[in-house]
C-alpha cells in the first residue's frame, strides 16, 4: 500500500496508492488541501478486506503527481480526472468513490457529470456548495476561512510554508497529532506544487472556468446528482464548523436516497481522527 504506482489519465501522470484485489470493484479515494493519500491509511485496508480494488491518486498538482500545463484547478478539472482515472483504471459501474475536503467537490463533480460509472458515493467535511451559502458568511466562519482570501494574494507563495500548514491541521483537528512529513513533500516539492495547491482556491474565484475546455464539466459540478451519498462531518471541525453546514437540511442538496452524519469527537480530518466510526459508517452504506 506504501508503494507509489503511476497512471496517466486526463493528459496527467498521477502518482496513487493501491490495496486489495486487482479484480474487485473500483473504490477511488480522493484527497484534499492540505494532504495526501496518505490520510486514507485506515480505510484503505478495511474496503480491500471488503473485497474492494482501492485506489488513492494524489490529486493534480501534487507531488508526485503532474502539474498541469494549463493551470487548471476548477472543479470541472478536478471532476474530468477522476472520470478519466476510472476509464483509465478499467472501474465498472459498480464503482464507488470517496472524497474529503477538495476531494469531496471532486466527488460532487465527477458522479453528477456521469453517474453511470458510480454505484455509491461518500463524502466528507465539504457539503455541496448550495449547502454553504448561508452559513459560510457569517462572521465566525469567516475567521475559520481566513486562509481562502490569504491565497487570492500574491503573498500566498511566501506564507504557504510547514509552519502554516502544521497550523492549518492543529486548527482544523483540534487535539489531533499528525506526521506531516507526506503533506510538505507533497505540497512545498517545487514552487510548481505550491502553486498547484493555491491554484484549487484561486479558481474559486476565477470567472473563465465557465469558458475553459472543463466549462460543460464545471456546470455539471454546479447542480444536484443522483448518485446516493453518505456526507459525514466532523463535530469539532475547525475549518467548517457543523452550525454553518445545516446537517438537518443537508439530504436536500443531496441526490435521492442520500444520508448526512455528524461524527462525535473529530475534527476536520475525521478519517485519521475516528477511524473506526469512520470505516464503519463508510462500509455499512456501501455494502450491497
Amino acid at each position: 500500500m506504501d508503494e507509489i504506482m503511476t497512471i496517466k489519465a486526463n493528459g496527467l501522470e498521477f502518482g496513487y496508492l493501491s490495496a486489495g484485489s486487482p479484480t474487485g470493484p473500483l473504490a477511488l479515494l480522493l484527497h484534499g488541501f492540505p494532504d495526501t493519500p496518505h490520510t486514507w491509511r485506515h480505510l484503505m485496508p478495511a474496503l480491500a478486506e471488503a473485497g474492494y480494488r482501492v485506489v488513492a491518486p494524489y490529486m493534480r498538482g501534487y507531488a508526485p503527481t503532474s502539474v498541469p500545463s494549463d493551470g487548471a484547478y476548477q472543479t470541472g478539472a478536478l471532476a474530468s480526472d477522476a472520470n478519466a482515472l476510472h476509464e483509465a483504471l478499467g472501474g465498472g459501474p459498480d464503482s464507488v468513490i470517496i472524497g474529503h475536503d477538495w476531494g469531496a467537490a471532486t466527488t460532487y463533480g465527477a458522479t453528477n457529470a456521469e453517474p453511470g460509472r458510480w454505484r455509491k458515493a461518500v463524502t466528507l467535511a465539504l457539503p455541496p456548495v448550495s449547502a454553504l451559502l448561508s452559513g459560510f458568511l457569517t462572521y465566525d466562519q469567516l475567521k475559520r476561512s481566513f486562509y481562502i482570501f490569504v491565497f487570492q494574494t500574491p503573498l500566498a507563495e511566501l506564507a504557504l510554508n510547514e509552519q502554516f500548514l502544521a497550523s492549518l491541521w492543529r486548527d482544523w483537528s483540534p487535539g489531533h497529532t499528525e506526521d506531516l512529513t507526506p503533506v510538505f513533500d507533497a505540497i512545498l516539492r517545487s514552487p510548481e506544487n505550491t502553486g498547484a495547491a493555491l491554484g484549487y482556491y484561486r479558481a474559486m474565484l476565477d470567472t473563465s472556468r465557465h469558458q475553459s475546455a472543463y466549462a460543460e464539466r464545471q456546470a455539471a459540478t454546479e447542480t444536484p446528482g443522483t448518485v446516493p451519498t453518505l456526507y459525514l462531518h466532523g463535530a469539532d471541525d475547525g475549518c467548517l464548523a457543523a452550525d454553518a453546514i445545516g446537517l438537518d437540511a443537508l439530504p436536500d442538496h443531496l441526490p435521492p436516497g442520500s444520508r448526512a452524519d455528524l461524527v462525535p469527537r473529530s475534527g476536520h480530518f475525521l478519517q485519521v481522527e475516528r477511524p473506526a466510526e469512520v470505516n464503519a459508517a463508510i462500509l455499512e452504506w456501501l455494502a450491497p
